[in-house]
């Protein structure tokens, strides 16, 4: 991991955000890096001093008198139904659920598929997709047009994604975001297949890698090099779907990228 991809995860690392994979690389980065770590002193100072309660008063009685006349009659007058008592546990309880139910192919994955050196890609990849597919987490910037998905990426990276727009070939192109992969900062680009989503992660990398592919669970991973550059497609698709998709992003005749 370079220290431009930490920094943009010190926050996330700092709130315990990240997943086991990214904490072990942000936390291996800092062992070596004295500039990160003096960062994450100082963000850890920062968040520490804002939470001190010396900085917190209480409002004169004035003013906390007039918001209690303010309050409407209605509101204070109405009495508590038992519908009411009743409805914050039950929030409560269906919001557990909820985030349960989100989070269990997650947990599911990374108990039953352990990660060791070989496929600790792969593990990322699928971690990432099923981490994707949680409410506010798949796109960064939502559009259809190439032209507005490859330049959102400018100055965000320090390289320049390839980005195609595959709809001719049953892909649409809807969006891309920042992810994180392998001790990178990636480009990530989300296209669709019927109901299904694709995510393609692509990275600059210095060595060539035979195109492979990996099945768990339903899940497809697909990985491959290109001009210095790494590319790793996930999917629930089938094989064959996956496959036609890396084909016909290869394919620069049909879909020639924009620059």
């Amino acid at each position: 991991m370079m220290c431009n991809d930490a920094r943009l995860l010190l926050h996330a690392y700092l709130d315990d955000e990240l997943d086991a994979a990214q904490s072990v690389a942000i936390t291996r980065h800092m062992q070596n890096c004295p500039a990160c770590t003096a960062r994450y002193a100082d963000y850890t100072q920062i968040r520490k001093g804002l939470a001190q309660a010396s900085l917190y008063r209480r409002a004169p009685d004035a003013l906390r008198k007039q918001w209690s006349s303010e309050t409407p009659a209605s509101v204070v007058a109405k009495p508590p139904t038992q519908a009411r008592r009743l409805s914050v546990p039950l929030a409560m309880a269906a919001g557990f659920a909820a985030a349960l139910l989100l989070a269990a192919p997650l947990w599911f994955y990374s108990q039953q598929h352990p990660s060791d050196d070989t496929t600790a890609l792969v593990d990322d990849a699928i971690s990432s997709h099923i981490r994707s597919m949680q409410p506010q987490h798949l796109m960064d910037v939502v559009s259809t047009d190439q032209h507005t998905v490859k330049p959102w990426f400018a100055g965000k990276l320090d390289f320049s994604p390839r980005v195609k727009d595959l709809a001719s070939e049953g892909f649409p192109l809807v969006g891309g975001r920042l992810d994180a992969l392998d001790g990178h900062t990636v480009a990530a680009l989300i296209y669709k297949r019927r109901l299904h989503v694709v995510n393609l992660y692509q990275w600059p990398t210095t060595t060539a890698a035979e195109q492979e592919a990996t099945q768990w669970h339903g899940y497809t991973v697909i990985r491959w090099t290109s001009d210095r550059m790494r590319f790793v497609a996930v999917s629930d698709v089938s094989e064959d779907d996956l496959k036609q998709f890396v084909l016909a992003f290869q394919n620069d005749a049909a879909s020639p990228q924009i620059r």
